[in-house]
């Protein structure tokens, strides 16, 4: 009889293998057939030597396999009778369509099961020492897609741009001018900003400014995508850490000779 097949969707955190959960890895280690996207560190592949590795990522304008054959693809592999172990990038319920999978997959009677993730949106920002939340700076945070899926600015970002929360914007930087307009458009000039390319990754890069001169310092250090841009006060938190720790940096000692 053949056994029956299961689709899991595991976060694979933001980058760094090593920010992965164990439960992530135990659901990597079980898969016949194990399904990648663009963001995830091929380092977390070794965790299924014997499985069919298949990367089905997308990146703007270069689609491996369309959203259909990678749902084609699953249901498929799982009616073989194949664990399927759809890995993302983050946490496959922050925009990465894992709940969309899901239910394509449990409309064809196939056993589904998820695996969160760190989502980039907050491991990033707190591995270069910007918390989303800080008292006295921000009571709350907006986590929004910078585009939509009509490849159009998010009406949330206009919302989010009036508020005094942290606001964390995925997908943005193809939008980075509409979004520095809509903060200027409040008044929100000299508000501090992050972007953060390649975040936890050993190539990770970082510009950091205000509004008003952010799109300078994108151009300085060539950033692009995939980015995750961090717009408030939490921002400054960063060089207040390096400060700190620059003054009680103990001396180097001599060495006695």
């Amino acid at each position: 009889m053949l056994k029956q097949g299961k689709l899991i969707v595991v976060g694979a955190g933001p980058g760094d293998p090593e920010l992965i959960t164990l439960k992530a890895i135990k659901a990597i280690e079980s898969a016949d057939v194990l399904l990648y996207d663009a963001l995830v560190n091929d380092e977390l592949l070794k965790y299924a030597p014997n499985a069919e590795c298949i990367f089905v990522g997308k990146r703007k304008g270069c689609y491996t396999y369309q959203q259909e054959q990678i749902n084609d693809l699953f249901v498929q592999r799982a009616h073989e009778g194949k664990v399927v172990v759809r890995l993302k990038g983050g946490d496959p319920f922050v925009f990465g369509r894992g709940s969309e999978e899901m239910e394509h997959a449990a409309n064809f009677g196939i056993e589904t099961l998820l695996v969160p993730g760190l989502s980039s949106s907050l491991s990033v920002p707190a591995m270069q020492n910007i918390p989303v939340t800080k008292r006295g700076s921000s009571e709350s945070f907006w986590v929004i897609t910078g585009t939509t899926k009509e490849h159009k600015l998010s009406d949330d970002i206009r919302l989010a741009a009036k508020s005094n929360a942290t606001v964390v914007i995925l997908m943005g930087m193809s939008k980075l001018s509409q979004i520095v307009q809509l903060f200027k458009n409040e008044g929100k000039s000299k508000t501090a900003i992050a972007i953060v390319q390649n975040g936890t990754r050993a190539d990770e890069k970082i510009g950091l400014g205000t509004i008003e001169s952010i799109e300078t310092e994108v151009k300085r250090k060539e950033l692009t995508n995939p980015a995750i841009i961090i717009i408030g006060e939490v921002v400054k938190h960063r060089a207040k850490i390096l400060e700190i720790q620059r003054t009680y940096k103990q001396p180097e000692l001599e060495l006695v000779r």
